[in-house]
């Protein structure tokens, strides 16, 4: 008996909070960020003999793969640490304005290149000062994909928001460039 009224509850729950996520996604999409940058960061990947201008190294590999080539197929198992320089422009020798820190994980195994990414812009200029955080699925062959801003300190403390990236320049299992939009929909500062 318990099990026929609990059905129809658990329905009517599972109804109402479609609703409400719903109507909140409305919105969230409505209201207009209170903070937009933009920049870009530069990876460049350790192949063996470049150690000199390497901002990015393979830490993790599966069984079958090594830590200068990425494994085959598709980068699968591959964990990357990185520690790239931003800049407000698409130039490597700009000025940096800090660094994005942090890790992507090759995740899937499948014609479809994707990686997880969690990493941090640390931001020390004239302009801003603090990190923002960023972690998402980031599905790489898309032209545009978007990613969670998850917090911040400094000039972005507890910032949330969205941050769309675009692959501005990339050179196959060697370097890329990445334009990072970033659209901040809570501000405390």
């Amino acid at each position: 008996m318990a099990a026929k009224t609990l059905i129809p509850a658990l329905f009517l729950c599972l109804l109402s909070s479609t609703s409400i996520l719903s109507h909140s996604y409305k919105i969230y999409h409505k209201k207009k960020p209170c903070k937009e940058l933009v920049f870009y960061f530069h990876d460049i990947r350790y192949k063996g003999d470049n150690k000199n201008n390497a901002t990015a190294v393979i830490v993790g590999a599966p069984e079958w793969g090594n830590k200068t080539a990425f494994s085959q197929p598709f980068n699968f198992g591959d964990l990357v640490v990185f520690d790239d320089p931003i800049t407000l422009d698409n130039n490597l020798h700009s000025p940096p304005v800090g660094r994005a820190q942090g890790s992507y994980v090759y995740d899937q195994k499948s014609i479809t290149f994707s990686c997880w990414l969690s990493f941090a812009f640390v931001l020390n200029s004239t302009e801003h000062k603090g990190s923002l955080s960023f972690a998402g699925a980031d599905p790489i062959l898309d032209k545009t994909r978007d990613i969670s801003v998850i917090g911040g300190t400094g000039d972005f403390f507890m910032a949330r928001g969205i941050a769309t990236l675009t692959t501005d320049a990339y050179v196959v299992d060697y370097c890329f460039r990445l334009r990072v939009d970033i659209k901040l929909y809570e501000c405390w500062k």
